[in-house]
């Protein structure tokens, strides 16, 4: 049994031995590609402590997702029905909350250091989805504050996946914290792009579905920034809503011949190389074939 395959034993472990009975009745969402672990695992020897905390990391990863799905009305999440969209948001809401709870139960287990970063990071998580929220349908050219969002819903809980291990591990823990912040700036990203660039049958969500659900990500920053005034009017009036073919088509061209979308793959790659600076004096190749399966993905 491989590592990926315990851990996902050890939440369902603790899934069923939660006391909410209609809660097992909906079944535990489903763990994904599980990278936070990857990354964790390519850090900290193989063991029961490495195990509980990539476990821990995973519910609070679906913890926020059920949120998030339930915030943004999501009808789709890894190309399977939302679990707000078949159980309702009540019951998807509920799912989110119990899986922090026994997040934070475990987290006790790993010690005071590494539950302080842990919880830090779910601080800048709910922080991130407020930011969401207020700005939601709204353009902007502020690139620096959606860093900043970046940094709270994606990036923080990476940062502290590698801090965490890097602990765990005893290795540098500063450089592996800063190495899991650039990767999850430069990950976010790029599924930022690939929310416009690829087809829902790969996203395994609908296409354009930031734009649609309001959200004005890095290409769309850097297509307003390069709009006349009468033209950002235009893009404003289709944020937030359903498109018709031309609409959609109208933005996807602007977007392309504006050199926005190459300019926000840029920014991706150059977060990937700040994630490789920081561990320069660290000889661990997994970390550098993450980086590059994480951004180079297909566009």
């Amino acid at each position: 049994m491989s590592a990926l395959e315990d851990i996902r034993d050890i939440m369902q472990g603790w899934f069923e031995d939660c006391a909410c009975e209609s809660a097992k009745q909906l079944g535990a969402p489903h763990s994904g590609k599980m990278l936070r672990s990857k990354l964790i695992l390519a850090i900290a020897p193989e063991n029961e402590q490495t195990k509980r905390l990539c476990a821990v990391i995973e519910l609070i990863q679906n913890a926020s997702l059920l949120h998030d799905d339930v915030i943004d009305e999501a009808s789709m999440r890894r190309g399977q029905p939302s679990l707000n969209a078949t159980a309702g948001a009540r019951n998807a809401i509920m799912m989110g909350d119990l899986l922090y709870a026994k997040a934070f139960y475990e987290l006790t287990r790993l010690g005071d250091e590494i539950a302080r970063i842990v919880s830090e990071a779910v601080v800048h998580l709910s922080n991130g989805e407020v930011a969401d929220v207020c700005y939601a349908g709204k353009l902007y050219d502020n690139e620096l504050h959606y860093l900043q969002v970046v940094y709270d819903k994606t990036a923080s809980l990476l940062r502290a996946s590698s801090h965490a291990a890097a602990i765990l591990a005893g290795l540098d823990t500063q450089a592996l914290a800063s190495y899991g912040e650039n990767l999850g700036m430069a990950f976010q990203i790029v599924d930022d792009v690939l929310d416009i660039m690829q087809d829902s049958t790969k996203l395994g969500k609908n296409a354009l579905h930031d734009f649609k659900e309001g959200k004005c990500t890095l290409p769309y920053i850097y297509l307003f920034q390069k709009l006349d005034s009468a033209q950002k009017q235009v893009l404003q009036s289709l944020i937030g809503r359903d498109l018709d073919a031309g609409e959609q088509q109208w933005l996807l061209d602007n977007l392309r011949d504006s050199g926005a979308i190459e300019q926000a793959i840029a920014k991706a790659r150059e977060y990937g190389d700040f994630a490789l600076q920081s561990i320069q004096h660290i000889q661990n190749a997994k970390l550098k074939e993450i980086v590059a399966q994480m951004i180079e993905r297909e566009f």
